[in-house]
């Protein structure tokens, strides 16, 4: 079980460069209302109004979990998001590897970087962007939505925050005991167009259309096509949404 320390700022220039540093250790929880330079997967940015959404980034040690089951920990933590939007009654899904999505919009992104020591993760920081309450994004923003744009409410940010730590605690409970296994069904039965033909994009700009069968334990993509049955990495293909 993690006891979590909350460490608030006004301004940070990233919470997950933050919480990088040597002087926070497992279970420091950094927040801050405004990011200078927020940062999600693929190298982009992370819009937030400050004080609208949550910006938050977790330092973790999960010692126990083996390099090649590190996205295991991605796992758990896009769970926690799904959770919690739950507990709220908005419904949600995983678009790999860990956006999460409610119908065909961006509601949250998360970013997890980890360091390996032998054969076992020795230090994690995962960082988490939540939409919130605000309702005027961007318009470069291609499909952005909020809690509160789908609820027609506002929130507690620090509510939300404190839900979303119980039940990511919770997921990491079943890793530490080693019941992955029920992360595994969970997040398997919560990805993003699974079973559904879609389009997707290749490095090379070369679009296909395919379904997506599963993710594997390791974090691989497999999806359906014309082209046969694939496994796709980590930037290796996108979905077209």
């Amino acid at each position: 079980m993690t006891a979590f320390r909350i460490h608030r700022f006004e301004e940070l220039l990233s919470t997950n460069d933050d919480a990088s540093e040597g002087k926070y250790s497992h279970g420091d929880v950094i927040v801050c209302r405004s990011q200078r330079r927020g940062r999600g997967q693929r190298g982009n940015g992370w819009h937030a109004t400050p004080g609208e959404n949550l910006t938050f980034s977790m330092v973790l040690e999960p010692r126990f979990l083996p390099a090649p089951e590190q996205f295991l920990l991605s796992m758990a933590v896009s769970l926690a998001a799904v959770d919690t939007l739950s507990g709220y009654g908005i419904q949600s899904l995983i678009k790999w590897p860990n956006d999460i999505y409610v119908g065909d919009r961006k509601i949250a992104g998360i970013l997890i970087e980890n360091d390996i020591c032998g054969s076992t993760l020795s230090r994690s920081v995962a960082g988490v962007g939540l939409n919130v309450n605000e309702t005027d994004f961007p318009a470069a923003l291609p499909n952005p939505v909020s809690m509160a744009g789908i609820s027609g409410r506002k929130f507690d940010t620090g509510e939300v925050l404190a839900l979303f730590l119980d039940q990511f605690d919770a997921r990491y409970r079943l890793m530490e005991e080693g019941s992955s296994e029920i992360i595994l069904q969970d997040y398997g039965s919560l990805i993003y167009r699974k079973g559904i033909k879609a389009p997707f994009r290749l490095p090379s700009g070369e679009r296909f259309e395919g379904t997506v069968a599963e993710v594997k334990p390791g974090g691989a993509l497999v999806v359906e096509s014309d082209r046969g049955r694939e496994e796709f990495l980590f930037k290796e293909v996108e979905f077209i949404v």
